[in-house]
């Protein structure tokens, strides 16, 4: 399912006439394309300008799409073309209509029997062409398997390595990848030793036990968390069917050189009388792909940023650990939490303290709904701001009280309520209307519900006083962004989103005497 294209998009790139857009990310910007030299729906990559203005970046980039293209089309998007010295540089890669695995997984549920296998068959066959051309994936993950008509696609391989390097991005001490698929060596290099294949099969043992289980083998609480599991705990694999917890087993060695190659993978698969790949029924939702992250690579700063709970630059994905939204129940409403048929419009005043909270006391009070906050912009240095008598969301100077919101927990999301447009009988929160064109934040009634509900995806930047800072997530559809006129909300490619926001406390919610 592709968007509109907007006003400031390219008609056209080389040959290819851009049909729409299939999502944005860090890296670029993804299109819907067709070749006018037949005719065939394609997806394009097009760069973002910043990276190609990097000196040694085209040279990477062409480099990283040549070897792609010598990837057999085993289970494999095919890499049908790339303009390396187009400005910006595009890449072209085989149209997959279907959705991903962490999408199917999500609205679906974990998979079994031979709709399980066949998606551990056909990973197994993609990683044994890639790893046959000399190519590795480094960014192996749920939103990088796709169902196809035809048996599942794995995209996305190989090029990482062309932005891994990109000095203006991604600092020699990091790497691109997503942190509940990453192999331990990578956290911890020995002598510089390069990245190597069986980073992949490391990846393709977490993947299976995120198509079986709906978790990651080494999920925790954080990020950091879950680098610690990784390069010091055992792997939970319950709910993994023996069928396939010897091989899942195997490729989750924490020592590389222990792990089989892809050949070996797919031989321990294939003797076991594995059914051939298969494809669920595919349901009438998107495809979400989603984003890369920079991870640090020393174990040390990993273990001391864990111990000190100050977060690392990593993040798990949404679809890493996928649960199920939950909306709160009646007494947490009693507490000053919306019920599930509305939200409230005043809370208690915190308990007097004797000492001053912490920023991240601060923080969790924010995110438990008992103090005010600004929703900040990082990027713009602007604040969130809702006017009583109109509809629109401004950016604003962070002054009076239409910039302050309350933060209202519903399950693990949250609903934002704005201060200045609630009255008591009527609370007003941040809310998602479609239009033909796009997503537009707009106000909305405080409900419980999928156009007024955002998760908050920990990024790994902080703002100007040093605040965390989040990516702001509908689940309906997508992201918080700015066009540079209004704020809307859209799904993104296989990269970050670009906008990030933090919470400015403002104090303690008034009490009801006071509202």
């Amino acid at each position: 399912m592709s968007m509109p294209l907007r006003p400031s998009d390219p008609a056209r790139l080389g040959r290819y006439e851009l049909v729409g857009r299939l999502g944005e990310g860090g890296m670029g910007t993804v299109y819907l394309g067709r070749d006018t030299d037949g005719g065939r729906l394609v997806a394009i990559k097009m760069v973002r300008p910043e990276f190609a203005h990097e000196t040694e970046f085209r040279g990477r980039f062409r480099s990283e799409v040549n070897r792609a293209k010598q990837v057999p089309s085993f289970s494999t998007a095919e890499v049908l073309d790339a303009d390396p010295d187009h400005e910006p540089p595009y890449l072209v890669v085989e149209y997959v209509d279907g959705p991903s695995l962490a999408v199917e997984v999500r609205e679906r549920g974990p998979l079994s029997g031979a709709a399980l296998q066949g998606v551990a068959v056909g990973i197994a066959t993609a990683l044994t062409a890639i790893h046959g051309a000399e190519v590795i994936h480094r960014d192996l993950k749920p939103g990088n398997v796709l169902f196809a008509r035809g048996g599942i696609k794995v995209i996305d391989f190989g090029i990482a390595r062309a932005f891994e390097a990109t000095s203006q991005h991604t600092r020699t001490d990091q790497m691109v990848g997503t942190v509940s698929y990453m192999a331990p060596e990578r956290f911890d290099p020995v002598d510089g030793r390069p990245v190597t294949p069986a980073a992949d099969i490391f990846a393709w043992g977490a993947v299976v036990v995120f198509a079986a289980t709906g978790r990651s083998p080494f999920a925790a609480d954080s990020a950091a968390g879950t680098a610690m599991r990784i390069l010091t705990g055992e792997p939970d694999l319950t709910g993994v069917p023996e069928s396939l917890r010897r091989a899942v087993e195997w490729t989750l060695a924490k020592d590389p050189e222990a792990r089989p190659t892809a050949r070996q993978l797919l031989d321990l698969l294939l003797a076991g009388e594995a059914p051939r790949p298969v494809t669920p029924e595919l349901p009438s939702v998107p495809v979400r792909a989603k984003r890369r992250r920079t991870v640090p690579v020393l174990a040390t700063a990993i273990a001391v940023l864990a111990a000190t709970g100050t977060g690392l630059a990593i993040r798990n994905l949404r679809d890493d650990n996928a649960t199920a939204t939950g909306v709160t129940s009646p007494s947490s409403a009693a507490a000053g939490q919306p019920s599930p048929g509305g939200a409230v419009s005043s809370r208690p005043a915190p308990k007097p303290s004797a000492r001053s909270l912490s920023p991240l006391e601060k923080l969790q009070a924010i995110r438990n709904g008992k103090r005010k906050t600004l929703i900040h912009s990082v990027q713009l240095n602007k604040d969130l701001a809702m006017e009583s008598h109109s509809t629109e969301i401004e950016a604003g100077d962070g002054t009076g009280k239409k910039s302050e919101f309350a933060l209202i927990p519903a399950g693990v999301d949250f609903l934002f309520q704005s201060l200045a447009a609630s009255t008591p009988d009527r609370p007003v929160c941040l809310g998602v209307r479609l239009t033909e064109e796009s997503a537009k934040l707009t106000q909305s009634e405080c409900f419980t519900g999928r156009g007024t509900q955002f998760e908050l995806i920990p990024a790994e930047e902080k703002d100007d006083h040093g605040r965390p800072a989040y990516y702001i997530y509908n689940d309906s559809s997508g992201y918080l962004l700015w066009d540079g006129k209004a704020f809307y909300v859209q799904e993104v490619g296989d990269g970050d989103p670009i906008y990030t926001f933090s919470f400015v406390d403002r104090g303690p919610l008034p009490s009801p005497s006071a509202s």
